[in-house]
């Protein structure tokens, strides 16, 4: 059977309404729950909230660590909650994820952003001593997205998320790439779910600005999420495209967010198989929605471009894409990053 949340709900003044959402009873029954927000607008959302949720005990999540995420666990299991609500962008959603999975308990997730996919992804991005990691992790039970927040969020980080959408894209052709060449088995629906994901939002002429948009994005940010729960992996979604992105995380750490260098990864992997109508498709896209294309526009040279994309398989071992399919020497990565640098540099 399809795994999806109870309820998904895309609307302004969504985290005003988290008490009727959290009455049903399929989600908590005797009213211990737990809110944990971010550090950024934790006392307005908390006004926000009180009225409605009452007992509810609020925590603060300093940041998108382990550290913070392990404290919030232990905090949770303390206080034997029904449910744990992150309320706030990525990286709060992203330590309150994880924290109910070490605690044992189900997570709503209210997003105030539209950074990335992680509102309803299987997975939690967080930060550890030794850099960044992905962690499995039970999808949300429930997800709100509250669009006079998203509206409110940094623009930068709101055109992130047409990044991170349309790198699926290119996710979808590493898996079929993988499927043809070593057998991999691939599921239809979740390539189905994570393509229709993607091809809602690319042609889209409006823009972050209209209600329109953002619920269309917010949609596809949670039905990609969820092809990644279908397929029991990232597969659906991270490609050679989030391999160039690790890498650039690992090699240039603070170059840029998920899902500008997502998009950027995977405009260049559309290059790589000179699939000119496609590559175009997305350039086009990206520009669009003001997000950069070239390692020039996020402050990385064309040498340290074919840097990131000679680690860029490492970052991932046993996947399969492009990158893996080329088995390009170094010179040959500073011909091909110079030609994109070329073809598509302002």
């Amino acid at each position: 059977m399809l795994p999806a949340p109870l309820t998904m709900d895309v609307r302004r003044g969504a985290v005003a309404e988290l008490g009727a959402l959290l009455a049903d009873s399929r989600v908590a029954t005797s009213g211990r729950v737990a809110v944990a927000v971010g550090p950024g607008q934790g006392d307005h959302i908390e006004s926000l909230i009180a009225p409605t949720l009452g007992e509810a005990e609020v925590f603060r999540v300093a940041d998108g660590t382990v550290d913070a995420a392990v404290s919030l666990g232990a905090d949770l299991r303390k206080g034997a909650y029904e449910v744990v609500v992150g309320v706030g962008g990525g990286k709060t959603i992203d330590a309150t994820k994880y924290a109910a999975s070490l605690a044992g308990i189900p997570m709503v997730a209210v997003a105030t952003n539209l950074s990335h996919d992680g509102i309803c992804s299987p997975t939690a991005s967080l930060v550890y001593e030794g850099g960044k990691g992905t962690f499995g992790v039970p999808m949300p039970l429930a997800i709100l997205v509250d669009l006079d927040f998203v509206h409110s969020a940094p623009k930068s980080l709101v055109r992130a998320g047409v990044g991170d959408v349309i790198s699926n894209l290119s996710a979808i052709e590493d898996w079929q790439l993988g499927n043809v060449e070593r057998g991999e088995p691939i599921d239809g629906l979740a390539c189905s779910m994570s393509r229709t994901a993607a091809e809602a939002l690319i042609g889209r002429k409006d823009s972050i600005e209209s209600d329109a948009f953002l619920t269309v994005l917010a949609e596809s940010l949670i039905l990609s999420g969820i092809s990644m729960v279908v397929a029991g992996s990232s597969r659906p979604a991270s490609g050679g495209d989030h391999e160039i992105l690790h890498a650039v995380d690992q090699l240039f750490p603070g170059t840029s967010n998920h899902g500008e260098l997502a998009g950027i990864g995977a405009a260049f992997c559309f290059f790589l198989r000179e699939d000119a109508a496609r590559v175009e498709q997305v350039v086009g896209c990206l520009r669009r929605h003001e997000l950069p294309v070239v390692p020039g526009d996020i402050g990385l040279s064309a040498e340290q471009f074919a840097e990131v994309v000679a680690l860029a398989p490492a970052t991932r071992p046993g996947r399969y894409t492009i990158l893996e399919h080329l088995r390009m020497q170094d010179s040959e990565i500073r011909d091909r990053v110079g030609d994109y640098v070329r073809a598509f540099g302002s």
